[in-house]
């Protein structure tokens, strides 16, 4: 038994003890020591408490070594209370007495029964402690908020003269590195006169968790210099170091090691080089190191399944879903979560969400939160906001996570208020608030222009405690931007050695929605100059700020600087870009060409903006030629019909525009209404084109009047080419004054007080009459004006506009 136990065959030495029993033979204490041992390492319930009655019963239980055998055996199948009574039972105690105390209260995170136990043993004064005795005090302070105690054991190492120990000094090492204090982990590894493969990999560790990336690699490479041999968890931790496209061919020279010393069979190696290059986005190599893999587990399968939804591709991560259901790894809850993070339209949910929600069902997995969760927000991504509030209100208890998920749902629904009111009945629900939960509140006051209840939950946040989170930092100064209140924004920014990539880009956002394109290029000029790398969003922000700005040869210069200076590959939003500053400046021969050799498929926001800029330019040949593309990728779009209807419109098409206004009626399309409005405390006021339901109607059109009096005093004449309707002259002109944005901009003379600035939202793009308008209100009434459509911010002052007249 002690000979199969040696060499590793647990299982076996078991069975040998289960002989011995049925034939009778004697049990002595060397012999309950060894099968004690066994069962703890096996974590065998069962059997660990059949041995424990079986030397209760032979009275052996006050033997020293069978009683320390029991008290390591029970703390590891966690019969924390039967170990507890046994040990305090004993006549005496060794060393490895308290050691196995202080270690199970240590695996089980108890920190303040550890040093009990630990003080319990230095009174006695007939025990000394020893290294292991410190590594388990030292483990529990890692794995807690103890770091302090964790320098009181440092201090009694070094009085004790035990801080030379290797396993201490690891231990120490990954104490100060789990509390951030990598300095300290760092002066510690390099001042050992000897370190095991342990110390290294401790070290390489710590650099990954505290994401220094470049210097775990570069510990590595040194760690090849010495006489250690990099093991599985030197390589598993190399690779978490590589982490990102731009960490590719480090991933792969860590890759070529593993293969250089045949490690690359090994399952937490495969794993590890799994996760690897998913995270690289790197697909292709993800695929073939997995079909090279000679043993899968369902850490595999999550891994490659998680790599596919990571790039929205549902289809290879249900096949590797049904491979696995084939065979004899059995998914869990996270492979359900991943595959459903993989739907993102109503085909695919169709055709493999409601399967997998059923499946859920029948799995018994929907019970699990995290499945429940994530099954609201697969209903959400694939537009079917309604079954994520079903699957919502079936959730018994309900979580923070539950309430998180069910009002960014909303948020990404563009369902602000009911966001807004999720969360009034979560916190009355007796539900905390979390910094997830706030910074998706942010962006519903954000999506809203609502800036007063932006500011409330600011102010909660401030309250709480939760206002130094990065995400609602970065949240709170979106939803400020995207209120008009540059100023406020700009107060909130963090320092610049230490301000998130997030910051960065929404900086530069808030520019960009401006219209102030040099802000915006000095502020990514200045996010590089302190070692940040742009990444997907810096280059969407960037790139819109130079389209607003009209600046094409910027726009293209910085587009193709993306993958061959900063190593980020070019997406459909930036591509987006790049057309719309060309459509804006009517340069369409090469808008076309540049789609043609775009590196993704051009989708509807392609087509939509090339169709939008055709309107400008009254092209109808391209105009045509996007709103067949937008109708062939969905023959019910209505923004297709629209812009298509507006281009006809301004070539004085008329027959072709009620053409068009009766093939929406036939297939039961509706024109979105434009809307206009402005908010004062709690009082929003709402206006349609011609509205005339407001309670201070007569007040607003005498004002257009007067307004429109003094505009022409400085000579103000109507731009008709925005009118929609074949009418004359003079109609075309009284319709474009029953527009919603200046029925508002009207109302917000009247009530705004003087020195206030008058804050417009409308859900259209504002038309060129009415931006002249409101330039000339500005110089003429002197009053400042933000008015803010789905495109951008306009400020109008002193009868500008930030956006220079280009929009």
């Amino acid at each position: 038994m002690v000979a199969l136990s040696s060499n590793g065959y647990l299982e076996e030495a078991l069975g040998a003890y289960r002989r011995m029993r049925r034939e009778g033979v004697t049990c002595n204490a060397n012999s309950f020591a060894t099968v004690a041992s066994l069962c703890g390492s096996l974590k065998n319930e069962v059997a660990g408490l059949q041995v424990f009655s079986q030397v209760l019963v032979s009275g052996l239980q006050q033997h020293v070594s069978v009683a320390n055998s029991l008290i390591t055996m029970l703390g590891n199948i966690g019969r924390l209370q039967d170990a507890e009574k046994l040990f305090y039972r004993m006549e005496e105690h060794d060393t490895i007495s308290w050691n196995a105390m202080v270690s199970m209260y240590s695996h089980e995170g108890l920190c303040s029964k550890c040093f009990l136990v630990f003080s319990d043993m230095r009174r006695g004064g007939l025990v000394r402690h020893d290294a292991t005795t410190l590594c388990s005090l030292i483990c529990v302070c890692a794995s807690s908020d103890y770091v302090n105690h964790g320098s009181g054991v440092h201090s009694l190492c070094l009085r004790s003269g035990l801080h030379s120990h290797i396993p201490v000094t690891n231990a120490l090492v990954n104490m100060y590195s789990a509390a951030g204090k990598l300095v300290e982990a760092e002066l510690l590894f390099w001042s050992m006169g000897t370190r095991d493969l342990i110390s290294w990999n401790t070290m390489i560790s710590s650099y990954v968790q505290n994401g220094n990336n470049m210097d775990a690699l570069k510990t590595v490479g040194q760690l090849l210099q010495t006489n250690e041999a990099p093991d599985r968890m030197t390589f598993s931790s190399a690779l978490g170091a590589c982490s990102g496209p731009q960490a590719l061919m480090d991933g792969r020279m860590v890759h070529a090691m593993i293969l250089q010393l045949s490690l690359q069979s090994n399952l937490l190696v495969g794993n590890s080089l799994l996760t690897m290059y998913g995270k690289c986005n790197s697909i292709q190599d993800a695929e073939r190191v997995f079909q090279s893999m000679p043993t899968h587990d369902v850490v595999s399968c999550n891994v490659l399944i998680g790599s596919y939804a990571a790039l929205a591709d549902c289809t290879k991560g249900m096949q590797v879903f049904t491979w696995m259901r084939s065979g004899e790894i059995k998914p869990n809850y996270i492979t359900i979560v991943n595959i459903q993070g993989s739907f993102t339209s109503s085909n695919e949910l169709r055709n493999y969400g409601l399967p997998l929600h059923a499946y859920t069902i029948h799995a018994g997995f929907v019970a699990d939160d995290f499945v429940s969760n994530s099954l609201i927000t697969m209903y959400a991504s694939c537009g079917d906001l309604d079954s994520s509030t079903n699957v919502f209100h079936t959730i018994m208890n309900k979580s923070v996570v539950s309430w998180n998920a069910m009002i960014a749902a909303n948020v990404q629904h563009g369902h602000g208020e009911e966001a807004l009111k999720l969360f009034l009945d979560m916190r009355h629900a007796g539900n905390s608030l979390d910094h997830v939960c706030l910074a998706e509140c942010l962006s519903s006051s954000a999506s809203l222009a609502s800036l007063e209840e932006g500011m409330q939950l600011h102010g909660l946040g401030v309250k709480c405690g939760l206002d130094i989170d990065s995400h609602v930092v970065n949240a709170a100064m979106d939803m400020y931007g995207k209120c008009g209140k540059m100023d406020e924004m700009l107060k909130m920014l963090p320092d610049p050695a230490v301000r998130p990539q997030q910051c960065w880009n929404t900086l530069i956002s808030g520019y960009a929605r401006y219209g102030y394109f040099k802000e915006a290029e000095d502020t990514f000029k200045h996010m590089v100059s302190m070692g940040r790398k742009p990444d997907y969003v810096t280059f969407v922000t960037l790139l819109s700020a130079c389209s607003h700005a009209g600046l094409v040869d910027k726009s293209i210069d910085y587009y193709n600087s993306m993958s061959s200076v900063f190593g980020v590959s070019p997406g459909i939003k930036h591509c987006v870009c790049i057309v719309d500053v060309l459509g804006r400046l009517g340069r369409f021969t090469e808008a076309e060409k540049f789609i043609e050799d775009m590196p993704v498929l051009p989708n509807d926001l392609i087509w939509r903006s090339l169709l939008s800029s055709s309107r400008t330019h009254k092209n109808l040949d391209i105009g045509r030629k996007a709103a067949k593309k937008l109708l062939e990728l969905d023959p019910f779009d209505d923004s297709a019909y629209v812009l298509l209807s507006n281009l006809y419109a301004t070539s004085a098409r008329w027959s072709d525009v009620d053409r068009l206004r009766s093939h929406m009626k036939n297939i039961n399309l509706n024109k979105r209404p434009a809307c206009s409005w402005l908010k004062q405390k709690i009082e929003v006021s709402t206006f349609g084109i011609g509205d005339r339901s407001h309670k201070h109607t007569e007040e607003i059109y005498a004002k257009l009047d007067e307004i429109s009096l003094k505009l022409r005093d400085v000579g103000y004449v109507a731009d008709t080419s925005s009118a929609l309707h074949d009418t004359d002259e003079e109609q075309k002109e009284q319709n474009l004054w029953n527009h919603s944005e200046k029925l508002a901009l009207a109302y917000g003379l009247i009530t705004v007080p003087e020195g206030c600035t008058v804050r417009i939202f409308k859900n259209l793009r504002v038309c060129a009459d009415c931006h002249l308008v409101f330039k000339l209100v500005s110089m003429v009434f002197d009053r400042e004006i933000v008015l803010r459509d789905p495109y951008r911010f306009h400020h109008f002052k002193s009868g500008s506009c930030s956006c220079s007249d280009f929009w």
